[in-house]
């Protein structure tokens, strides 16, 4: 018997969980938990929270980029152990584009290194859901942004693609 798994907008009480997973998520980079604790808080709209039982299985932090209503940033995706294989980081992009904050949204940009083909996968399947374009360029540089320290993160930007507001328009 498998456990639901429940997803829904951060609290800051989640904070400290979202530190602890990410930590347990490979390749992921680690934040201070003071940052997670922001983007559990100010950021809570267009983040979501996995949640089995009583357990924090699943994170996504994401922000409307200022100035472009229009996009949303997804910073990164985390996804316990527990919960890997049942298309969750998938459901959690989509519940966070299709909530009412997101109704102007109708682009999302990530950034990811070219060997993450678990992060290609999930957003190439995020853009073929959606019937959307993807493209990709140099975002942050290896030598440039990161002084030869990290891979350089290629911008993906997908869109666009109708979300609540485009719903709401055909129904």
């Amino acid at each position: 018997m498998s456990v639901e798994i429940t997803l829904r907008v951060p609290t800051a009480e989640d904070g400290s969980g979202v530190h602890h997973l990410i930590g347990r998520c490979p390749p992921l980079d680690t934040n201070s938990m003071y940052c997670n604790l922001l983007q559990c808080a100010h950021f809570a709209e267009t983040s979501v929270a996995a949640v089995m039982g009583n357990e924090l299985v699943g994170f996504i932090s994401g922000y409307i980029i200022p100035g472009r209503e229009d996009t949303l940033f997804i910073w990164q995706v985390a996804v316990g152990e527990k919960a890997r294989g049942q298309g969750l980081a998938g459901k959690m992009l989509a519940h966070i584009v299709d909530r009412e904050r997101c109704a102007s949204v109708r682009f999302m940009e990530t950034t990811i290194t070219e060997d993450n083909e678990a992060s290609w996968a999930l957003f190439t399947g995020f853009a073929q859901r959606r019937e959307a374009e993807m493209s990709r360029s140099v975002m942050f540089d290896r030598e440039r942004h990161f002084g030869g320290d990290h891979a350089s993160e290629l911008l993906v930007r997908i869109g666009p693609f109708g979300g609540l507001a485009a719903v709401r328009a055909a129904g």
